[in-house]
């Protein structure tokens, strides 16, 4: 891994990430950064279906309140805490993704995204519908902690998004020599029709991709509200959706990584840097936000880590393996970098 250089950034980060409680003891940083990690996992889950598997979804706030939901509602009405109930609403949000990818199968494109648009809409109608029960436009707060303090709050969830990120960069790994299902998603995303025609089921693997995406999105959702200590509509609404779309793209999608250098410049930089709401950035936040995807959209059009990708690696024309943007050869079979 170290003479790879993006892998080698990837170590010393995720090592700040760990020793970050050590520089700064304040709560609403750990925070922040505890919200950060659930963002990551919610964000890549997009990457996975609709980056890699080219199943476009605009409604992917389906399974993040699904599973916020089950959790909320299981500890309400049976008391059930949260190492049982977070579980079971990543399992719950996993069903919903199996159930609401059937009819999505049989369309494509647009028609497919505004399909997925929809699903999240109508189970905010039912949660609407039935207010005595899902608590309405109040949702259902008094949800108990994780971990008995902010610390562990934070370490829970960080090693919750590191694992799942590692286990989902694996999945979508093309190159991997004993798991397949990136080489597929990637041939789907393609050409499903030349993909069908190799001889790949490729109902099979998007059926998967609707697994797995609805499985992490799951599980970011029902720890997001224990951490919140809460859950409301807005874990079903558009805009939720909307944001793991953004973070992925300014990051650079079908990369894994672009999702999490979305999250943590668009989300918990700019967070960081206006806690208390008393300077610029702090009153602007949306604004801030906005300017600096316009810019890498028009400058970064495959975003940021993706741009970032390519001034530190070349790939070796002859065995595609990765080398640092020094090297004149490649380091395992010495072709020509130039």
């Amino acid at each position: 891994m170290l003479p790879v250089p993006g892998r080698l950034i990837a170590i010393i980060f995720f090592v700040a990430l760990l020793i970050f409680p050590l520089i700064t003891d304040k709560s609403s940083h750990l925070y922040i950064l505890t919200l950060s990690s659930l963002l990551v996992i919610f964000a890549v889950s997009w990457d996975l279906l609709s980056g890699y598997s080219g199943q476009v979804n605009f409604g992917h706030a389906l399974f993040f309140g699904v599973a916020a939901y089950t959790t909320a509602l299981l500890y309400k009405y049976l008391g059930w805490q949260p190492w049982a109930t977070i579980p079971i609403g990543a399992l719950v949000a996993t069903g919903i993704g199996v159930v609401t990818c059937f009819p999505a199968l049989r369309l494509r494109g647009p028609y497919l995204s505004l399909l997925t648009m929809a699903f999240p809409l109508m189970l905010l109608g039912v949660v609407m519908a039935f207010k005595d029960f899902t608590g309405g436009e109040f949702g259902i707060p008094g949800l108990p902690e994780i971990a008995a303090t902010r610390l562990g709050e934070y370490y829970i969830c960080l090693l919750v998004m590191t694992v799942s990120v590692l286990i989902m960069w694996k999945l979508t790994d093309a190159g991997s020599k004993y798991i397949r299902t990136g080489l597929i998603f990637h041939a789907i995303r393609e050409d499903e029709i030349a993909a069908r025609a190799s001889g790949i089921n490729t109902i099979r693997y998007k059926i998967l991709a609707f697994v797995i995406g609805g499985f992490f999105a799951g599980l970011a959702g029902a720890l997001y509200v224990h951490v919140l200590g809460g859950t409301g509509i807005s874990t079903l609404s558009m805009t939720m959706s909307f944001r793991a779309i953004i973070y992925v793209v300014f990051g650079g999608i079908v990369s894994i990584y672009g999702a999490v250098i979305g999250v943590y410049t668009l989300y918990t930089l700019i967070q960081l840097l206006g806690v208390g709401a008393r300077n610029f950035i702090g009153q602007n936040q949306i604004l801030i936000m906005a300017i600096l995807v316009i810019l890498i959209l028009l400058f970064m059009p495959e975003g940021l880590g993706v741009w970032v990708r390519d001034k530190i690696e070349r790939e070796c024309p002859r065995c595609k393996l990765t080398n640092g943007f020094w090297r004149k050869e490649c380091r395992a079979c010495g072709a020509s970098l130039h």
